[in-house]
């Protein structure tokens, strides 16, 4: 089945079987393999893109069904010529841990602040409970989205996230010792 479909910008035309999901077709077909497969259960959200603006789970959408559609994974949300606010304060504010998450948290940390340009904590915090990280190091992702907020409403050049973040850097509070901190999501889940 051909399917069109606008992906970073660009048009593009793949010849799809029906059950080809979104993510194989991004990372197999056009090579864009920012976008993660991580739990394919749609729970970890490493394989969130936005599809005509909105953050949609591409392990749990056909090829098909983004035909007409604009998608925009990693790659189209900036590169590292030209960083976007959210990558920045990403990269500034140490919201990286491993990185397997982190493509899926930015782009549905655009998507929260194209909603809700100023979030609080707890907003932030709501608006990415779709998204996983394993290392648990949500704190840092925090600061990241409310640096990037503060830069996009302020309209800062790129650049200044950094600054955004010496202003008021990030504190440094290590979990105490030996302390293992379960996401909500997976709080219960175990035994």
């Amino acid at each position: 089945m051909q399917i069109d479909l606008t992906v970073n910008g660009k048009r593009t035309s793949l010849d799809a079987e029906p059950r080809l999901l979104l993510v194989h077709a991004l990372r197999d077909r056009l090579g864009l393999t920012g976008t993660h497969v991580g739990c394919d259960t749609s729970s970890c959200g490493a394989c969130t893109v936005l599809l005509d603006g909105v953050s949609v789970k591409s392990c749990t959408m056909f090829a098909v069904q983004a035909s007409g559609h604009d998608v925009t994974t990693i790659e189209g949300i900036g590169d590292a010529d030209e960083l976007h606010p959210m990558q920045e304060a990403f990269w500034t504010a140490h919201g990286l841990q491993c990185g397997y998450c982190t493509t899926g948290m930015i782009v549905s940390a655009v998507d929260l602040l194209q909603r809700n340009p100023d979030p609080s904590d707890d907003e932030i915090r709501a608006g990415l409970e779709g998204n996983l990280c394993r290392c648990t190091g949500y704190e840092n992702i925090v600061k990241a989205v409310r640096a990037a907020g503060k830069a996009m409403r302020e309209n800062a050049p790129r650049s200044s996230v950094r600054d955004l973040m010496s202003i008021h850097p990030p504190a440094e509070e290590p979990p105490p010792s030996g302390e293992v901190i379960i996401p909500p999501q997976l709080q219960g889940a175990s035994t």
